[in-house]
């Protein structure tokens, strides 16, 4: 699964210690999820949605298959 959420957290000057005190998760998580090592739970994608005003799927997409 691929993200933009370190673009969508610098369009909107945020750090991930500020992303994750909004959010109610570590800066480690933050970290993680824009790194590609953690998928976030349907709930901390629909916050993450709701935070910076745009679809789930703006944040987040599937990577084909190759």
């Amino acid at each position: 699964m691929k993200n933009t959420l370190k673009v969508q957290r610098a369009m909107r000057d945020l750090t991930q210690e500020q992303l994750a005190q909004i959010l109610g998760v570590s800066r480690q998580t933050v970290n993680s999820i824009e790194k590609n090592r953690y998928v976030p739970s349907t709930v901390l994608a629909l916050k993450l949605s709701k935070v910076f005003g745009v679809a789930v799927n703006e944040i987040f997409s599937l990577e084909a298959d190759d």
